[in-house]
């Protein structure tokens, strides 16, 4: 992945250059480098071959942390029309540093928004948020149409300030296997094999999801027994509560000036750092996160069914790197970690084979599934049936308040979006899964009278 520092040449013409390459694979006109400056911000302008009434409909493209300049929707949208403007923030791209702020990811996206709104040859902006991008996108589009007051409740573990209320809003949201949140998915990573913060190598083996007396089988799928996952899940809900603690105690010492600095003081959490190869239970034993709870359209390579949606996905997750300071731990601060890692989770808390019980997503503000209900605009959901965070488009789309609410599944698509050949069964099952899922949003945006 690429880095960018704020603002450098360096960075800019690094960043030109992956602009270029994508160009050159696609025979787009080349993008336009836009730099903000000092506020971390970096993007490329994505311009289709010719200017048509599709043109005018912008897709604005970030991610929460990761490097978005070359996403596949940045160049795949233009090939059908649209403009993209495809942007970083100035989170660290390595994947292992957890520097997240909530807020500055907020306004960060509102720069980039604000800028490729002003265009004057775009008309209608509309977010494109995939994966932790869709978690993000979708707390940004409801703050950006209700104010601070959308993040800034006693139901919040850490609420926003009001510079919260100057965010631009987008014409319209269109998210892509968003996940369940930054906080969520950092919650699903904690292993409560882990019961002394301060010595990760120690574990309770009765709580691990690798050992095999629990039901785990490496390098294929487990089959956990009903007496591991109650153990499991109590265990997660008992070592979040004491995180959660622990953090808000350190917040009352900052507050009082007995913190470490003045300002914020680092929090080091073991097993929680949120990449997908750290997410336990559901990954190993594919029963569970199994199958959508309602009939919905499926898009496969020669047309579309409605029906219960399974995931086709393979397990996975067979390393434990919970005793892993630099891929298993979550490095924030205090105050970074309560306003963006940080959700509560009840007693209650289940995996369910069609999602989770029991996660209050109220109390985070990294979580879609609270932030959707506060959007107005025209909405999309995707999920990708060979990934486990697919099942999540379909409780967004559930507690969408929207007039204008759309949902579909790509059947076989991967994470990424491209064809999960490993999930097949045999070569060719589930054709070009980009193409499928792209030639839809395309038919999506261009619907008379939502944006055009």
């Amino acid at each position: 992945m690429m880095v960018f520092s704020k603002g450098t040449a360096a960075a800019a013409l690094v960043s030109f250059g992956a602009f270029a390459q994508q160009a050159a694979a696609t025979q787009m006109p080349l993008p336009i480098l836009k730099d903000f400056d000092e506020t971390g911000v970096l993007g490329g302008l994505y311009r289709p071959n010719s200017t048509t009434a599709r043109s005018r409909i912008g897709v604005y493209i970030m991610h929460a942390e990761q490097d978005y300049t070359s996403f596949i929707a940045c160049t795949a949208l233009p090939k059908r029309g649209y403009t993209t403007f495809c942007a970083n923030n100035e989170a660290s791209k390595y994947g292992y540093m957890s520097d997240l702020n909530f807020e500055y990811m907020m306004t960060e996206a509102s720069t980039g928004l604000g800028w490729f709104k002003n265009q004057t040859d775009i008309d209608k902006v509309v977010i494109l948020g995939h994966s932790g991008g869709g978690a993000m996108m979708a707390a940004y589009q409801n703050i950006a149409e209700n104010g601070a007051s959308a993040c800034n409740g006693s139901e919040k573990i850490y609420p926003c300030s009001d510079a919260m209320n100057d965010l631009v809003p987008a014409d319209g949201l269109m998210l892509l296997d968003a996940n369940y949140g930054l906080s969520t998915m950092a919650f699903l990573s904690l292993n409560p094999a882990i019961e002394d913060e301060t010595k990760a190598s120690k574990l309770n083996e009765s709580l691990s999801v690798y050992n095999t007396a629990n039901g785990f089988v490496n390098n294929t799928q487990s089959n956990y027994t009903a007496a591991f996952k109650k153990r499991f899940q109590t265990g997660m809900v008992t070592r979040n509560n004491r995180i959660l603690d622990h953090a808000q105690e350190r917040l009352k010492a900052l507050a009082a000036g007995e913190g470490m600095f003045g300002d914020d003081e680092p929090l080091t959490i073991p097993a929680s750092l949120y990449i997908a190869f750290n997410n336990l239970f559901f990954t190993q034993d594919t029963r569970y996160i199994h199958h959508t709870t309602h009939a919905w359209p499926l898009l496969h390579k020669n047309g579309t069914t409605t029906q219960i949606v399974p995931s086709v996905r393979v397990p996975a997750n067979f390393e434990d790197y919970s005793n892993n300071w630099q891929s298993g731990a979550l490095k924030t601060t205090v105050r970074r970690f309560l306003s963006t890692f940080a959700i509560r989770v009840k007693d209650t808390f289940s995996i369910e084979v069609d999602g989770f019980d029991g996660i209050d997503y109220a109390s985070s503000q990294t979580a879609p599934h609270a932030a959707i209900a506060g959007v107005k605009v025209p909405l999309l959901t995707m999920g990708m049936t060979g990934h486990y965070e697919y099942l999540n488009a379909e409780k967004l789309h559930l507690q969408a308040t929207s007039s204008d609410t759309s949902i579909a599944f790509v059947e076989g698509a991967q994470h990424g979006i491209i064809t999960c050949t490993e999930c097949e069964s045999y070569p060719g099952e589930y054709g070009n899964t980009a193409e499928t899922c792209f030639n839809y949003i395309g038919q999506w945006l261009a619907k008379p009278g939502r944006f055009l």
